[in-house]
């Protein structure tokens, strides 16, 4: 198998056109292509007047040696990379007969699904453990928030059967090393598990709120079919440690309901909202850290805007769907300004899991047909921004990126007024260092709804004074990447303060916690990864760990 790179055919290339590219590409008669697939489709939108799109491709010949020696040093033209999954070991039937302790994995987001279905397809019957419901009880509370203004706090955005991820665009790309092809394997599992197939070969694929719930029951009872269990509404809140050295051993955890689970392995799944878990783990001597979050708004403009600065002409061409964007600016304060999971064709959600707190996060349908695009437009902060001690020097208490998160998002909520309405500003106010007091032509979609003020009242602010000059400068140097981007209509709401964990539970090379043998911190609650398929990846390599440990094998 040879895969083909970087093979370029105009944006309205007729259906039959790729075999033939390829059949020049390689100077071979047509009767020597045997086989070919689509590995990955992109777009080339650099001139938008003639976009063009880009294939990799997996193909089969007749005589692949001679191929090769002919396109010697083309870079473009390499033996395919092998991407099958192989599993690093397999329990045998009797394993758990022999009184050995199940594997838990505590979280059933993106990170634990693949945890826990890795684990299961290895015979090791994982036992999930997660502290909310079931995907579609989760969606009515969520949305009993969004519509009504009541929060449950077991049961929203972040905890709840397919984590955060699940009430987000549903994107299925990472920039992470993947040197194994882990990123196949999540997308292999979501295909099999109903995604549509094209998120195997488009450059940016996503999957969508709604589809996803689907997705992550299929999975769930793939996880049950192999002898897993998933609980719901089974909260941890505390961990059974016993001594061993100058460290400690994984003995179990303890439940809400005061039941205790024995345990030697424990994955720790957490979503970057277990606050309440955080506090426990580092009140038991976990070894944890802080690290650097981001903290900002949720812009709006409508998507024609977007899809005609990036496409031109071109906007509204099926194949390239709703345009997206990346966005950096390197402020003069010091502080770099970027967008952060942009949602084409999406909405602004209510993302809170605790009382009197507003937090924004974007979400996309599959279809990605809403009037607006958002995206977050965040602020990098370090440990030393946050710490609470009032020192400058030495480490910051791992705790103190929750307090920090806290202050903004009480904040947010009395700027909204209550009632987890949430405060907002045109752009154009903004940048002049004036309220708004009324819309103009951009409608904010976040529900439950959205109170103009000003986001950057002295003495009232709605987040630290850097961020929000850093924030006020970047929007015009956005301008100059997309043509109306700083219209003065287009709208911001705050606050976006879970960006990531603000800590991170320190871990080996093996994946396990650097004081307690057996407790495994992983995905993005944990500080590795950031997103449903760096999240996927991760659970995926701690799954191994675990079964290396439990299987004795290397």
């Amino acid at each position: 198998m040879l895969r083909l790179t970087e093979l370029r055919l105009p944006l309205d290339h007729a259906e039959d056109a790729l075999r033939p590219a390829i059949v020049r590409k390689l100077g071979i008669a047509d009767a020597d292509l045997l086989s070919f697939t689509v590995y990955k489709r992109a777009y080339d939108a650099r001139k938008k007047a003639a976009i063009v799109l880009t294939y990799s491709v997996d193909v089969q010949v007749r005589d692949e040696p001679a191929v090769l020696a002919a396109k010697h040093g083309d870079p473009h033209v390499r033996p395919a990379p092998d991407m099958q999954y192989r599993f690093v070991g397999h329990a045998p039937a009797d394993f758990h007969a022999q009184g050995r302790p199940r594997p838990l994995v505590v979280g059933f987001g993106p990170c634990g699904i693949f945890a826990a279905l890795v684990l299961a397809q290895m015979g090791l019957r994982p036992i999930v453990l997660e502290r909310g419901k079931q995907v579609r009880e989760r969606t009515q509370d969520t949305w009993g928030l969004w519509r009504k203004g009541v929060l449950d706090p077991q049961s929203n955005v972040q905890f709840g059967e397919g984590g955060a991820g699940t009430f987000s665009d549903g994107k299925l790309w990472s920039q992470i090393s993947d040197p194994r092809h882990l990123t196949r394997k999540v997308l292999d599992e979501f295909v099999k598990a109903g995604a549509p197939e094209e998120i195997l070969f488009v450059s940016k694929p996503h999957i969508g709120t709604f589809r996803l719930v689907g997705v992550v029951e299929k999975m769930r009872a793939e996880i049950e079919a192999l002898g897993g269990e998933v609980r719901f509404g089974q909260q941890v809140t505390d961990v059974l440690l016993e001594p061993q050295g100058e460290a400690h051993a994984m003995r179990g955890v303890t439940l809400a309901s005061g039941e205790q689970l024995r345990a030697d392995h424990v994955v720790l799944a957490l979503g970057h909202s277990a606050r309440d878990t955080f506090r426990m783990l580092h009140e038991r001597g976990v070894s944890m850290e802080a690290k650097p979050f981001s903290v900002g708004f949720r812009i709006e403009h409508p998507q024609g805007v977007i899809d005609r600065a990036r496409f031109g002409p071109n906007a509204g061409n099926a194949i390239l769907g709703a345009a997206d964007y990346k966005l950096v600016h390197h402020a003069k304060n010091g502080r770099s300004v970027y967008s952060f999971c942009m949602c084409p064709g999406g909405t602004v959600v209510a993302a809170t899991s605790e009382p009197e707190r507003v937090v924004t996060n974007g979400m996309s349908q599959y279809s990605r047909n809403e009037r607006n695009a958002n995206a977050g437009i965040v602020v990098g902060i370090s440990p030393q921004d946050y710490r609470q001690d009032g020192r400058s020097e030495g480490p910051v208490n791992p705790l103190d990126g929750m307090a920090f998160q806290r202050i903004w998002e009480s904040r947010a909520y009395a700027l909204g007024g209550g009632g987890y309405v949430a405060p907002g500003q045109l752009v154009g106010d903004f940048v002049k260092r004036q309220p708004s007091s009324a819309l103009g032509s951009v409608q904010p979609s976040y529900k439950p709804g959205v109170r103009m003020t000003d986001l950057a009242q002295p003495g009232a602010e709605s987040l630290p004074v850097y961020v929000l000059d850093a924030i006020r400068e970047a929007l015009p140097a956005f301008e100059r990447q997309i043509a109306g981007f700083s219209m003065p209509d287009a709208v911001l709401t705050g606050v976006e303060t879970r960006t990531s964990s603000p800590l991170r539970i320190t871990r080996n090379r093996a994946h396990e916690s650097l004081n307690v043998r057996g407790l495994y911190p992983a995905g993005e609650g944990a500080g590795y990864a950031g997103g449903i398929m760096s999240a996927g990846v991760d659970g995926i390599e701690v799954a191994e760990s675990v079964a290396r440990a439990m299987l004795g094998v290397s």
